[in-house]
């Protein structure tokens, strides 16, 4: 069998540009501790309204450049319908064997945007299936310990929330490395939502929320199935206002 990479974590993503705007301050932190962090988009954005999917790649690669990720990897199944099969099951089993992350990431399973809903059930189940021995590929079988969810539209219960404050302008830099897709004046590109000032505006003050929720400037919240273990009760809260 194949020898296998290791990284820390896997975050899964219908469409570049996904990571950036909900988890960039998170890969950003983990790579200033010294942690490996890899990235997958499932699609190739090929039904965005502004640029093209060769221009949405080298800015994704630019964007993953800036957070310091390990790989980025853009597989294809299918931009605005994305294929959920047994095929595509296989092909992120593979990732998972192939880079043995401890925790993988993906869009909360119920979005608003049916690929962003796709993805996270796709990849919560590959990443179970991944740890089945009966299932051959390549590469010995590996289980993540959790799929954690990062939030885009709606806002669920929350599990925990990371402290990006020290990280927020790299996770800034990376998301404007997507000229194509977010607002410049300059752009003679259709007007979208997200393509608006108002829309960054916005992650900035979802960025303040989560964080004022644990007593830092900038937060990234997720949620999973099952609670964190929690071995510090006191300084799981410590520096909040009380």
């Amino acid at each position: 069998m194949a020898k296998a990479k290791t990284v820390d974590a896997i975050f899964f993503a219908a469409h570049a540009d996904d990571i950036e705007l909900a988890c960039g301050g998170t890969i950003a932190k983990m790579v200033g501790e010294g942690r490996r962090a890899g990235i997958v988009d499932l699609t190739r954005g090929e039904m965005g309204t502004r640029g093209t999917p060769e221009t949405r790649k080298r800015e994704s690669k630019a964007a993953a450049a800036m957070l310091g990720a390990t790989f980025r990897e853009q597989l294809d199944f299918g931009d605005g319908g994305m294929r959920a099969g047994r095929d595509e099951e296989m092909e992120i089993i593979e990732i998972v064997r192939r880079w043995r992350p401890q925790v993988v990431f993906a869009p909360w399973p119920d979005e608003r945007h049916p690929d962003h809903s796709r993805s996270g059930r796709l990849v919560t189940e590959a990443s179970f299936y991944a740890g089945l021995g009966k299932i051959e590929t390549k590469l010995p079988a590996h289980r993540p310990q959790v799929v954690a969810y990062y939030l885009q539209n709606y806002l669920p219960p929350l599990s925990f929330v990371i402290d990006v404050s020290e990280t927020w302008d790299v996770k800034t830099k990376a998301i404007h490395c997507y000229k194509s897709q977010f607002f410049d004046r300059k752009s003679k590109e259709p007007r979208t939502f997200i393509a608006e000032e108002k829309f960054l505006e916005m992650i900035e003050a979802r960025g303040k929320h989560f964080g004022a929720l644990i007593g830092a400037r900038y937060g990234e919240a997720y949620v999973t199935k099952q609670p964190p273990r929690i071995d510090d009760v006191f300084g799981a809260y410590r520096d909040r206002e009380v």
